[in-house]
């Protein structure tokens, strides 16, 4: 059957369609993994958008049941080249199809992704949406743009109460925007004991949980648009070890005064080159954001710039002069992506190892 994905611009892009035909509005973006596709699905951070794979084969190795970073995926549309209908691999369950209808995904494949690629990065990330007739075509474009971007992506994708992961090492509360579970995994293999709780947990029921540390997750959205998230990570800075990944690092940055920007396509992919000003060493990184923190507004506040892009040099990771706060915008946990940087977990445990002494001094 005939799908077509229609643009906020008016233009539209013909194809087929597969998976659900739970046709949603959503920010269309394109991610640039060539393997990986499994985790991009079921990334949280992915709320509210139409993900485009830039890899013109998807599907080959079908869908896991080890691979998932959350089990709701909460994506709004999946666009590809091509989808493997008989994947092989022995640890494949469902192909593409089965699991897009599954989770209520629409998707489109036989379609051209790179004109689309070449469209957002020409003019920027805009709505779409799928549809399977063009008749009304018009109507579809004007509700388009005047649909406004959700602001409670956040609120749609946070544990709705706070649970634990027990463990025998360091106390770690982790608040979670839409925390991938490959950073719950790290952590987990680094015995820390977890207590996740949601975004707007209050500073004081934190202290009260008297943690070594707090790591603040991934998440979808402008980090601007939970304002109460921000106020909380202001009273714990200074409090406890904080470590930030993705909307994390930007919730910090915008706590310490800060500004964050829209980037025009945003940063996805897990090809990302990142270079560390300490060392000089470049890291190749996974990476899903459409916010960044702005360099220059650092200026005004605690924090340096410890790492940058070296595709368009922007604010790539942050660092507390005073206390032991620290923040990166890419993903160390990868999932998918290059493992480069999972030596950040162990800079957490050090950090918290390292106030546990002087606290005890």
């Amino acid at each position: 059957m005939k799908r077509y994905l229609i643009l906020e611009d008016g233009s539209h892009y013909e194809g087929k369609g597969f998976g659900s035909d739970n046709f949603r509005i959503g920010e269309i973006v394109f991610n640039t993994s060539m393997t990986g596709y499994q985790e991009t699905l079921s990334d949280l951070s992915y709320c509210g958008q139409i993900a485009v794979m830039t890899y013109p084969l998807i599907g080959n190795y079908g869908i896991n049941r080890d691979d998932f970073e959350s089990l709701n995926p909460a994506i709004f549309g999946f666009v590809v080249k091509e989808a493997c209908k008989e994947p092989n691999n022995f640890r494949n369950v469902y192909n593409l199809d089965d699991f897009l209808k599954l989770k209520g995904i629409a998707g489109i494949k036989k379609i051209d992704t790179r004109a689309i690629t070449k469209k957002i990065r020409e003019i920027g990330t805009i709505k779409a949406i799928m549809s399977d007739s063009l008749e009304n075509k018009d109507e579809i474009v004007e509700m388009l743009k005047n649909t406004p971007y959700a602001k409670d992506y956040v609120k749609r994708v946070s544990t709705q109460k706070a649970y634990p992961i027990p463990n025998k090492g360091k106390k770690v509360v982790l608040i979670d925007y839409g925390a991938k579970l490959g950073i719950i995994r790290e952590l987990s293999k680094r015995n820390c004991d977890l207590t996740v709780v949601p975004y707007d947990t209050s500073a004081e029921e934190i202290l009260n949980l008297n943690p070594d540390g707090i790591m603040l997750s991934n998440g979808p959205g402008n980090p601007k648009d939970i304002p109460e998230s921000i106020k909380i990570v202001k009273k714990l800075i200074g409090k406890f070890p904080i470590f930030g990944i993705c909307l994390g690092h930007q919730i910090i940055s915008l706590a310490c005064g800060a500004d964050t920007i829209k980037l025009r396509f945003g940063h996805r992919g897990g090809n990302h080159p990142v270079k560390d000003l300490a060392t000089n060493k470049v890291s190749i990184t996974s990476q899903n954001h459409s916010f960044a923190v702005e360099t220059e507004s650092l200026n005004k506040t605690n924090l340096i710039l410890t790492h940058i892009s070296l595709n368009d040099g922007s604010c790539e990771g942050v660092r507390h002069k005073k206390y032991p706060v620290f923040s990166v915008q890419y993903h160390p946990e990868a999932n998918p992506g290059p493992e480069d940087c999972k030596y950040l977990f162990d800079d957490f445990i050090n950090l918290m190892n390292k106030n546990k002494r002087i606290k005890n001094a």
